[in-house]
């Protein structure tokens, strides 16, 4: 396997579900930076997280606060998320299913 051609999908380090408070986004990327970095090969292609059970904007900050922390310590590795289902949570919720909100969800996704 040629690791240069590999992308991995992993979760971010979060808090668990049961935890009392949830981790700001500066946080969760300091430890899941970390984590990549002690085990993840330079060579590797790519990461693409998924949302774990985020919210969109749970999910797009962390990414963010992620992205940002990757490029101050040089992370060797692109960084992108595979979390469509999170990114469309509020959309999915607005159509309900229904024809008549069909337009309200467009709107939703497109924000």
């Amino acid at each position: 396997i040629n690791a240069e051609y590999g992308l991995l999908k992993p979760s971010m380090v979060t808090a668990g579900q049961g935890h009392a408070t949830k981790s700001d986004p500066q946080t969760i990327a300091k430890y899941t930076l970390r984590t990549l970095l002690r085990t993840i090969p330079a060579s590797f292609g790519g990461i693409m997280f998924l949302s774990g059970g985020q919210t969109e904007f749970e999910a797009t900050a962390n990414l963010d606060a992620i992205n940002k922390l990757a490029a101050k310590e040089s992370a060797p590795w692109r960084l992108s998320f595979s979390f469509g289902r999170a990114l469309q949570a509020s959309t999915i919720t607005t159509w309900a299913g229904k024809k008549e909100n069909i337009r309200d969800s467009q709107n939703v996704f497109f924000q």
